[in-house]
């Protein structure tokens, strides 16, 4: 395999403007109030008055296992070997939803004509040299796309970053 893609999601960032969210429906044509391939949750902790607030844009997760594609008995599901991105061949999905109960995320979604769909990574936009637009409509920057090296060191420096500030406080 030549390279291995990901997301990296910075949850301090997210404001919950679905602005990823919306943009995935669009680019892909989905509408309303149906399927979501990038969806925002948000997560409540603590007892009041000490609650806290976080919000997380999930998405498919591309393993490099793919629980998904094991579970599917028509072949639907593969793993590119090129970039490791799992796809969906929805001409070979028999909407069995297997799937579905073997991704420990729960994120494939079934479309109104009972098809698996699941974030791509927005391949054709990947292909013209952009990124997954999702990515490039998070206005805060809280999501990041790029080889799983990349965001590795990514990661690496911003908690290098945030460990030197805990030292001086």
């Amino acid at each position: 395999m030549n390279k291995r893609y990901g997301f990296y999601f910075e949850s301090d960032r997210c404001i919950k403007c679905f602005s990823c969210e919306i943009a995935c429906k669009q680019w892909h044509g989905i509408k309303a109030g149906t399927i979501k391939l990038r969806k925002v949750i948000e997560v409540t902790t603590g007892t009041f008055p000490e609650v806290s607030r976080k919000f997380y844009s999930l998405t498919c997760r591309h393993c490099a296992k793919a629980p998904c594609a094991a579970a599917c008995p028509s072949g639907a599901i593969s793993r590119r070997i090129e970039d490791g991105i799992v796809v969906v061949d929805g001409s070979k999905c028999i909407g069995c939803r297997s799937c579905f109960d073997a991704c420990p995320f729960g994120i494939p979604q079934f479309d109104e004509d009972g098809t698996m769909r699941k974030c791509d990574m927005c391949l054709d936009r990947v292909a013209m040299g952009q990124k997954p637009v999702c990515v490039a409509t998070c206005p805060t920057e809280a999501l990041k796309w790029g080889t799983l090296e990349e965001l590795s060191d990514f990661a690496a420096r911003k908690s290098a970053r945030a460990y030197t500030r805990e030292e001086k406080l």
